[in-house]
């Protein structure tokens, strides 16, 4: 049985009870999709947006970048001028492809990071894909007041990680880092 000390109780409760979200997709065979026009079927950030509507929260908005990492970095420094944003999630591009530069773009660009979220990000994701999971990059951190996430686009991982780890702990978080 998990127990959760009585610190960790008085920050929940002092914690912002609605926080506002932006979601980016990085894949660019969708990016490439939307760009002709075409329909761009993108379950794993649908997803990503309903688990956090349904929380309560509020998602400002949804964009779907390239595998670039010129544009995640500027979508990064994008959210860091925001004045009305607290959560940032990026979905996807977080493999070990050529093409895969979420996690290399993000990283150098915090200016904390969250390990746990990774570790258990992993260690929840075992009993899914089993030994496959060494192949899972997932991050988290903060930066300019703002929580950022870097998580895989599939439905599993968005469960997990969405789900199970940042909804229950993001208000936590949002709460120190504006200490």
């Amino acid at each position: 049985m998990m127990c959760m000390s009585e610190t960790s109780k008085q920050h929940r409760e002092c914690a912002p009870k609605k926080l506002n979200f932006v979601i980016y997709v990085c894949s660019s065979s969708r990016y490439q999709q939307m760009m002709k026009g075409e329909t761009v079927l993108d379950l794993g950030g649908e997803l990503v947006q309903t688990l956090i509507q349904t929380a309560g929260h509020t998602v400002l908005y949804k964009k779907i970048l390239l595998d670039d990492k010129e544009m995640i970095a500027q979508a990064f420094y994008d959210c860091l001028s925001a004045t009305d944003l607290d959560v940032i999630i990026f979905s996807g591009g977080t493999g070990v492809a050529s093409t895969d530069v979420t996690i290399e773009t993000v990283l150098p660009l915090l200016e904390k990071t969250l390990p746990g979220f990774g570790e258990f990000f992993r260690s929840m994701s075992f009993n899914e894909v089993g030994s496959a999971v060494v192949l899972s990059r997932a991050i988290a951190g903060v930066a300019g007041g703002k929580v950022f996430f870097c998580v895989p686009g599939s439905l599993n991982a968005v469960k997990i990680a969405v789900g199970k780890l940042i909804l229950p702990e993001v208000s936590h978080i949002v709460k120190h880092v504006r200490e």
